[in-house]
């Protein structure tokens, strides 16, 4: 597919029968020009190239659309995120940082899949597929968090939940905050990565996690 038409100008070469993903790829565009509330389900369709009512047969609305993307996007952040983690290898410790770092990279990299996951203010049941993908995507780093919290002794064992809780804060702050480029933005000294590499440091010294399996 193309953006290019002959005699200049952009438009979006749609291929019958794959409606769908061009609608798709146009939101995406439009998403990470103006933001998930910034266009319509018509603008969508005029870059993919179709008439203003061929959307309907896939997307009922804007938010329909978006939800879809969404989806996506919680879907590409679970296998970022397990792929990171794997399985905890080399180093449990070590893998659960780089997957702070997995948030921060997919954040900067995808914004318009971030945006549409996390700034359209969708509620969590506008689409059961969203939900359960986001679930999915949260279930990578709470499964990472019960392997390193079973390494520490029962009577100073956190509640998992809470730990993947107050990791997925810490990255999705920075991200927020600070990951993607913005110039009203307030400068930092260092880095996001180092900024959220050195919280999830404290956090996880504060546990005992730091420096290997504590001892019983």
């Amino acid at each position: 597919m193309s953006w290019t038409r002959p005699g200049g100008g952009e438009r979006r070469a749609y291929h019958h029968g794959n409606l769908r993903e061009a609608l798709v790829e146009a939101a995406l565009r439009l998403i990470a020009e103006k933001g998930t509330a910034g266009f319509t389900v018509a603008e969508a369709a005029r870059l993919a190239g179709v008439s203003p009512a061929a959307p309907y047969r896939h997307f009922r609305s804007a938010e329909d659309l978006i939800a879809e993307i969404a989806l996506r996007g919680f879907d590409r952040l679970n296998v970022a995120l397990r792929r990171t983690w794997n399985g905890g290898m080399p180093d449990p410790v070590r893998a659960f940082e780089a997957m702070g770092r997995t948030y921060l990279t997919f954040a900067r990299e995808e914004p318009a899949f971030y945006a549409a996951m996390f700034e359209s203010r969708l509620p969590p049941d506008a689409s059961p597929g969203m939900q359960v993908a986001g679930d999915r995507a949260f279930g990578a780093l709470r499964e990472a968090a019960e392997h390193l919290c079973a390494r520490l002794p029962p009577n100073r064992r956190p509640p998992s939940l809470m730990v993947a809780l107050h990791v997925w804060s810490l990255a999705h702050g920075v991200a927020s905050l600070f990951g993607r480029p913005d110039p009203a933005r307030r400068k930092l000294p260092m880095s996001p990565d180092e900024l959220l590499e050195a919280g999830v440091l404290l956090y996880l010294q504060g546990l005992g996690l730091t420096g290997g399996a504590p001892s019983a």
